[in-house]
C-alpha cells in the first residue's frame, strides 16, 4: 500500500517573471531533500496553499497534477481570474501517496526475498483537499472565457 507524504511546497511562483511559475516536481522535490525517495507515485493531491478547500477545477487556472511528475504551474499559461487578479500561478503544494522504498516494494529483479512480517502505519491525507486517481495522462484543467450573448 502506498503511504501518503505531508504536504509539500518546495517552489514559488515569481509574479515578476512571465517564465516563472510553480513547479512542485519530484525532481525538484529531490533537488530541495536528497533524503526525499518516492519508490513509485500512486496516487497525488494538489491544492493552493491559499485557498486549500477550493478545488483545482475552480481556481480557474491552467494546471498539471499528475504522479508521473508531481505538480507544473506556468505563468505564461494564466490569465487574470477570479481568484489572482494577475496572470500569475497561485502557490500550490502536493501531497503524493508513495510505494515505501522497502526491498518488497521495489521492481522485481528476480531475486527471492527473505519471509518475515512487515508491519506499515499509513497515514491519510488531510481532508480538505483535490484528489486525482492515477491515470496513465496527466489531469489539465483549465477555464476558457465565456463571451456575453
Amino acid at each position: 500500500d502506498c503511504v501518503w507524504t505531508d504536504w509539500i511546497d518546495v517552489s514559488y511562483p515569481d509574479s515578476s517573471d512571465r517564465n516563472s511559475g510553480d513547479y512542485e516536481t519530484f525532481e525538484n522535490i529531490r533537488k530541495n531533500d536528497s533524503s526525499w525517495v518516492c519508490v513509485k507515485a500512486e496516487n497525488i493531491s494538489c491544492r493552493s496553499v491559499k485557498f486549500p478547500d477550493v478545488p483545482l477545477t475552480e481556481l480557474g487556472q491552467k494546471v498539471e497534477c499528475s504522479v508521473d511528475k508531481g505538480l507544473i504551474c506556468n505563468n505564461w499559461d494564466q490569465g487574470p481570474g477570479d481568484t489572482m487578479p494577475m496572470p500569475v500561478c497561485h502557490n500550490y503544494e502536493i501531497s503524493v501517496c508513495c510505494i515505501p522504498d522497502r526491498p518488497e516494494c521495489r521492481p522485481s529483479t528476480g531475486l527471492t526475498s527473505t519471509s518475515g512480517t512487515t508491519t506499515v502505519s499509513t497515514t491519510t491525507p488531510p481532508t480538505s483537499q483535490t484528489t486525482f486517481s492515477t491515470l496513465p495522462t496527466p489531469i489539465i484543467v483549465t477555464k476558457t472565457p465565456t463571451t456575453p450573448s
